[in-house]
């Protein structure tokens, strides 16, 4: 009878193991990822909350070693889309990797989303995790996140590299598409992401918040980027339909120490696209 309950608990064990590592995407993925990539965003056996005045934000935590917090896109953005640098950075460092408000485990809040609000949250997270200052590594919505927690909180960032996230004002291109849109575009990544929402049902409300903060509150010009004082790469593709080159290119020229790396052949997610050139730019900045 022993051994008939304890093979019964090992059993569902790992049947909970199992759905735990159900194996995770990105959105548009194109090409198929390891499968015994970790199923980064929802992993229980790495996750942790905490509260940040109206929401509770999910982060994971890998490695030991001088903390790197990674920031990942917005609406189509998940912290698996950010495998890459998790996978790599793992090896000799402390990773910790936020959902963002309203994307993955994190919940949404009721306050309107701005990237103060978004840089405040990733400030509590680092404090919560390490008295010592972080590599940021933000991807679009996230690096624009990583540009304001740069500026407002200078002694929580080393160095920071901003993927696909340039000079902007208001009143430039909007970027902006609707639920049936995006679920016409990946259905399956959106399966997945409604499964980790707290509270799937917002999320209409998700794009309406993410696009109203990118489109209408957002000025990312030289009052911004000269008072970011730490060393930025700032990396863009030369097909990246979102942000112009020239208009990284102006950041990484108001930031004093700014650099700019543009991959070539590559669009928005220039880090996906083409990895074995993005890395070597990234890992060459980070070590010098």
């Amino acid at each position: 009878m022993k051994n008939f309950l304890l093979s019964t608990v090992i059993i569902f064990t790992a049947s909970l193991y199992a759905q735990q590592l159900k194996p995770m995407r990105y959105a548009l993925e194109s090409i198929a990822t390891p499968k015994n990539t970790t199923p980064y965003g929802n992993n229980t056996t790495a996750g942790h909350y905490i509260k940040s005045d109206d929401t509770k934000i999910y982060y994971e935590i890998y490695g030991q070693g001088k903390p790197v917090l990674i920031l990942h896109g917005g609406i189509f953005g998940s912290t698996f889309e950010m495998y890459h640098f998790i996978d790599s950075l793992r090896v000799n460092h402390q990773v910790i990797a936020i959902s963002t408000r309203g994307h993955g485990k994190s919940e949404m809040g009721n306050q309107p989303h701005t990237y103060q609000l978004k840089a405040r949250d990733a400030t509590i997270v680092l404090n919560a995790v390490t008295k010592d200052s972080a590599t940021v590594i933000g991807f679009s919505d996230g690096g624009y996140t990583g540009y304001m927690l740069a500026s407002l909180y200078p002694d929580k960032v080393e160095k920071l590299v901003v993927i696909g996230a340039g000079e902007r004002h208001t009143g430039d291109p909007a970027n902006a598409i609707t639920v049936e849109q995006a679920l016409a575009l990946d259905k399956p990544f959106w399966d997945q992401q409604l499964a980790l929402m707290p509270d799937p049902k917002r999320l209409p409300e998700l794009f309406t918040r993410v696009e109203d903060e990118f489109n209408n509150k957002l000025i990312a010009d030289e009052k911004l980027f000269s008072t970011i004082k730490c060393p930025v790469l700032v990396m863009i593709g030369d097909h990246d339909n979102f942000i112009s080159v020239e208009h990284a290119a102006r950041a990484a020229k108001f930031i004093p120490k700014g650099q700019l790396s543009v991959i070539p052949g590559a669009g928005h997610g220039a880090f996906l696209e083409k990895w074995a050139v993005a890395w070597p730019a990234v890992h060459y900045f980070l070590q010098h």
